[in-house]
């Protein structure tokens, strides 16, 4: 029996009388509105959809009818009926042809019904329709084009993405995503220089939409990356809607209680990150540690990793419905003392749950690959390789090691079968480099050293993961650019996992790029037998492979300069018997190395969380150190990024000194535990 008061007889009793004031065609549109909004309000939205199918019906004559219609078809999405919303879209558009956000949701929903072609083909119409130049039409133009370039990514039409982006950025230069995705569709398809500026794209807008990771791929720059970071978090995460929910009264664990850990990520699944964390999450000592994974990744309910780690935790908690404040406040519900972010800034990330502070200690680690610059993240997990003591000043948080920061899983699947080279279209009688980065790891740079090195070497030739066809023949053709024939470079089709580990071997050596190295895919070179040569750099994604190798044993294998991997590279390929005596060790020694130690590796985090830990009782918690980062920022936008790999250490270093002189001149800039201490 429902009670006057209850939400569904209040909301019953809205809907009632509307609905006789609709049919008598005296419901004003606002009220319209706000009956209907109510309604969703009260748990009622088939009431609302109810409401609006049946104002339309007696208020034909409208004058705003289309709007009607337009409120109507949102309802109806919300309550997953693409095909209703279509029809109400298209009903709006046929009572008001030039309504542009109707052209978009309607595109939206041919895409939801998986029809990407019709989807884009009402964005290009819309945009096309668009020739008035006001701020009004602009905005809807760059809107459509946006969404072309994102449905056109998710597809692989990686040019035609590329062209829409161009096209609204050109419009507005100053639309940081346009031009993040925009750089990073051009490094994917080895678009050489990336960051192509133009009449109407100055390199500046360029460089304030580069994401931090392809930041990571284009320059060799770890405070320019710090100075990104801290401007992304303070200009696109910003500060949280609401208060923060710590500093919270949180009284230290009893001396023998367990620690609560929580894991946040949308990749603990089959993904690099999940193949790393699994034999993580399963060795945790279980009477110390209690462990929570808060999941906000898509579904994925036949994923062997992903039901491996649910088995694995304590909790596993799906928040992806749940908004930032209301994940935040799970966590703080759930009382965890660590709070591991293991997405950074890349694809799905959820950044602003960790700006409520719903631990009191959160910790970067594992899945991005370099420093935060945010208030909240107080830890950075490393090792001596990627960040040594040196190196510390180009991390906001407090930096602490482990052993290697490769976790791996020792019990990945690797298919039985192991194919032939003819089989996988690789000669039998050449000597094969391999490369089986991403495509966007391939720099103009990089790939002028590899043609180097074959052309020192004519039995050779180079293996890499296909970028697709038009990628493909682009390689090719800057080949013979530099003077190497077309056909030496040869492409990996892709593969399910367990087939690719098994013919990474059918390669001699894998040869790194710059100055984004090979992170898993070091790993798994190295866990099938095939040697990684490295050209170690100064950022922690430049310096990642070559803690890899070290941790596999093959220090010789990391090189200083371009020099040396030249040489090192060349003498391999000469000396094919003392490289398979190099291979053959390393399979001996592969079980007793210390990349696959992953008991010690969950040994030493543990010990690491310990630390943490006691910090905070101690009142020792870090605060992260931004000092100075918005003038680091302004000097990096002024450098040659793209040359900054072949300066010294010193010569780097020396650079932001002299920069930060010039600026100090004019106006005083405080002294830091960095550079700025002249």
């Amino acid at each position: 029996m429902l009670t006057p008061a209850s939400p569904l007889a209040s909301g019953i009793e809205i809907f009632n009388l509307a609905i006789h004031r609709a049919k008598r065609r005296n419901l004003p549109l606002v009220e319209l509105f706000d009956s209907a909004d109510k309604l969703r309000r009260a748990g009622q939205p088939a009431l609302a959809s109810e409401l609006y199918k049946t104002w339309i019906a007696f208020n034909g004559e409208h004058e705003l009818l289309h709007m009607a219609y337009f409120n109507y078809a949102v309802g109806l999405r919300e309550q997953g009926d693409i095909s209703g919303a279509a029809i109400a879209l298209r009903e709006c558009l046929r009572v008001k042809p030039d309504f542009a956000q109707a052209h978009i949701n309607l595109g939206r929903a041919f895409e939801d019904a998986g029809d990407i072609g019709a989807a884009v083909q009402q964005w290009r119409a819309l945009s096309e329709k668009l020739a008035e130049v006001n701020g009004e039409t602009v905005a809807h133009k760059v809107l459509a084009l946006h969404q072309i370039g994102r449905v056109l990514e998710g597809v692989e039409d990686l040019q035609g993405a590329e062209e829409a982006l161009k096209q609204a950025l050109e419009l507005r230069p100053d639309k940081t995503e346009a031009a993040q995705h925009w750089i990073s569709l051009r490094q994917r398809q080895c678009k050489w220089p990336a960051v192509a500026a133009a009449e109407r794209l100055p390199r500046r807008n360029l460089i304030d939409g580069m994401s931090s990771m392809s930041l990571a791929a284009y320059a060799d720059d770890p405070m320019f990356q710090l100075a990104k970071a801290y401007r992304y978090n303070k200009s696109v995460v910003g500060r949280p809607a609401g208060a923060p929910l710590a500093p919270r009264e949180r009284k230290p664990r009893a001396p023998n209680a367990r620690l609560r850990i929580g894991y946040v990520s949308s990749d603990l699944r089959e993904h690099a990150v999940g193949f790393a964390l699994v034999e993580v999450l399963e060795g945790h000592d279980k009477a110390r540690f209690e462990i929570f994974a808060y999941y906000c990744g898509e579904d994925r309910p036949a994923d062997e990793t992903q039901s491996r780690i649910k088995a694995a935790v304590d909790h596993w908690i799906d928040i992806k419905p749940m908004d930032d404040a209301q994940a935040a406040m799970r966590i703080a519900d759930d009382e965890i003392d660590i709070l591991v972010d293991l997405n950074g800034y890349t694809k799905h990330a959820r950044t602003r749950i960790f700006a409520y502070r719903p631990a009191p200690v959160i910790v970067n680690w594992c899945g991005y690959p370099g420093t935060m610059g945010s208030p909240y993240h107080h830890y950075m997990i490393a090792d001596p390789v990627i960040v040594p003591e040196e190196n510390k000043i180009f991390y906001s948080e407090k930096v602490l090691w482990i052993g290697c920061n490769q976790p791996l899983d020792r019990k990945r699947r690797i298919a039985e079968r192991r194919p032939t080279r003819e089989e996988a279209g690789l000669p039998n009688d050449a000597f094969v480099f391999a490369c089986l980065n991403g495509m966007q790891k391939i720099t103009a740079n990089t790939f002028a050293l590899w043609m180097s090195i074959l052309k020192a070497t004519p039995n050779s030739v180079l293996w890499l993961l296909t970028g697709g066809a038009d990628v493909n023949e682009r390689l090719r053709k800057a080949a013979a650019d530099h003077g190497v024939a077309p056909e030496r470079i040869l492409f990996a089709e892709k593969a399910a996992n367990p087939n690719h580990l098994a013919r990474i071997p059918l390669a001699d050596l894998f040869l790194d790029t710059l100055p984004y190295g090979a992170h898993s895919t070091a790993a798994d070179a190295l866990t099938m037998g095939l040697p990684v040569l490295t050209l170690r750099g100064r950022s922690f994604a430049a310096r990642f492979c070559a803690s890899v190798v070290t941790a596999a044993g093959l220090d010789d294998f990391i090189c200083a300069t371009p020099e040396e991997f030249f040489a090192r590279a060349t003498e391999f390929a000469r000396n094919p018997a003392g490289l398979a005596a190099r291979r053959q060790a390393l399979v001996e020694n592969r079980d007793r190395s210390a990349l696959r130690d992953i008991e010690g590796t969950v040994r030493r985090l543990e010990s690491v969380f310990a630390e943490m830990h006691e910090d905070f009782v101690e009142g020792r918690t870090p605060t992260p150190d931004l000092t100075n980062l918005d003038v680091y920022y302004e000097i990096g936008c002024e450098l040659d990024l793209e040359s900054l790999e072949t300066l010294g250490e010193d010569a780097y270093r020396a650079l932001y000194r002299d920069k930060l002189k010039e600026w100090s001149e004019h106006m005083p800039i405080p002294q830091d535990r960095r550079l700025a201490d002249f």
